[in-house]
């Protein structure tokens, strides 16, 4: 993040979830002051008011989808950037006190997106239990601690917090689900390129226009910027109009995509610039490398192709 580090991190709370354990991957939230909010809307306000420096929000969850509040709070007010993002595997673990044994086990916490991603599970496991909805992770373990459930499906970052004992892990359906979270700030001079970046953008298309989110994908696809995400979103306006929230591969300083921004201005409605960051990469694994750009679509084609035009026009047409 350029500028002063932040030392003033708001998450998505309550204290025990994944929110807290992806913020826990950045060193600089590792090192600094982290609190909880109750909402992403007042993380994010916690920021346009000045009262944090960053927030880490939920972005996108490969199971459930895109997560509707954050793209809307990122689309309206104070215009805000992502600096960052993490995504963190989603291992739900079964937490319970010492001592509790899995046969006596008849109510089980859980937010109701994870007692539906380990819906299999508890149906193999635990098919007597009643399964008792709860507002977070951290409120499940929470309860299981103060004895007010059996046990509870939380993140292991929960079950320690609350000294659970874990009486089985990655319990989920897909046990390669992951979240994908953003690091939001005010807006400033974004990190500098590294060469494996996103840049995401909310757009707002000319509805009075045919072929209007055509033209959009066209800015991009013929300068060779790959779109990796779409989302849309109803503006509130009337039936029919939306926000289109796009995640594209490269940096707002690569020519490239400075281009295709300067297309989408000349055709669009409106468009946010909501940052250019680093990909995450699963380093502790050595996977998840950059993937080469199809034939054609490099920055050396590119040139290739700019050198050629210069000498057709020269007169030289070998």
């Amino acid at each position: 993040m350029p500028g002063t580090p932040p030392t003033r991190f708001v998450y998505l709370g309550p204290e025990g979830t994944f929110a807290e354990q992806a913020l826990r991957t950045i060193p600089a939230a590792e090192r600094g002051n982290r609190t909880p909010a109750r909402s992403v809307g007042e993380a994010l306000e916690n920021v346009r008011t000045g009262e944090a420096d960053a927030a880490l929000v939920p972005l996108e969850n490969s199971i459930g989808g895109a997560v509707g509040v954050t793209l809307d709070e990122l689309a309206e007010g104070e215009p805000l950037v992502i600096t960052r993002e993490v995504v963190l595997p989603v291992e739900f673990v079964l937490g319970a006190r010492s001592g509790t044994e899995l046969g006596a086990i008849g109510t089980v916490a859980a937010h109701p997106q994870a007692s539906t991603q380990c819906r299999n599970w508890l149906r193999a496991n635990l098919p007597d239990a009643a399964v008792v909805d709860v507002l977070s992770n951290g409120a499940a373990a929470a309860g299981a601690a103060a004895g007010e459930y059996d046990a509870a499906i939380c993140a292991p970052i929960g079950a320690t917090r609350h000294r659970l004992a874990v009486l089985a892990d990655k319990i989920a359906d897909h046990p390669d689900a992951v979240t994908r979270f953003a690091l939001v700030a005010r807006p400033g001079p974004p990190p500098p390129p590294t060469g494996d970046d996103v840049t995401s953008l909310a757009v707002y298309i000319a509805h009075d226009r045919v072929g209007a989110l055509l033209s959009v994908l066209m800015e991009l696809a013929v300068r060779g910027v790959n779109l990796t995400r779409i989302e849309s979103r109803p503006t509130g306006e009337a039936l029919g109009r939306y926000v289109f929230f796009l995640d594209c591969t490269g940096h707002v300083a690569d020519v490239r995509l400075g281009e295709a921004l300067q297309g989408l201005r000349r055709v669009c409605a409106a468009v946010h610039f909501l940052g250019s960051y680093p990909r995450h990469r699963w380093v502790e694994t050595g996977g998840d490398r950059p993937i080469p750009p199809p034939a054609g679509l490099s920055d050396a084609d590119y040139a290739d192709a700019t050198a050629w035009l210069a000498r057709l026009r020269a007169g030289e047409l070998s």
